[in-house]
């Protein structure tokens, strides 16, 4: 179960990073650029946009999910694997979602190596 709490713990800091994203781009769109000379209209237009709210409540459940897989698993297997992992799975809705992110042949070289990293570090992992 612990493995479980990891898996579902990279997909939700992944998704809210994309839904923080998806949420400021929403906000562009229908605001323009917001300045950080009024932080309060910030403030207040970041928490009426569902997609931030949402965003940060799969935060809040990944930091739940990641501190009970830290009861089983050492900090320094579970964390690569939370950011290598994440990373992977942001870069490819960044690229073929609406948010169509262009990367060039080495930036996607370097994605294989950092998911092959991923792939190489939790074949190895051992318990806490």
């Amino acid at each position: 179960i612990y493995i479980i709490s990891l898996v579902f713990a990279v997909i939700l800091n992944a998704t809210a990073n994309l839904l923080l994203k998806f949420g400021v781009k929403a906000i562009n769109q229908h605001s323009g650029t917001l300045s950080a000379s009024n932080p309060l209209m910030v403030v207040k237009t970041f928490v009426s946009s569902p997609l931030i709210l949402i965003g940060l409540f799969c935060f809040a459940t990944n930091v739940i999910l990641y501190s009970y897989a830290l009861q089983k698993f050492k900090v320094s297997l579970a964390y690569p694997i939370m950011v290598g992992a994440g990373f992977a799975i942001i870069v490819l809705v960044a690229r073929f979602s609406g948010l169509n992110e262009k990367l060039f042949l080495t930036q996607w070289i370097g994605v294989a190596l950092i998911f092959a990293g991923v792939i190489l570090i939790s074949a190895t992992m051992q318990n806490g």
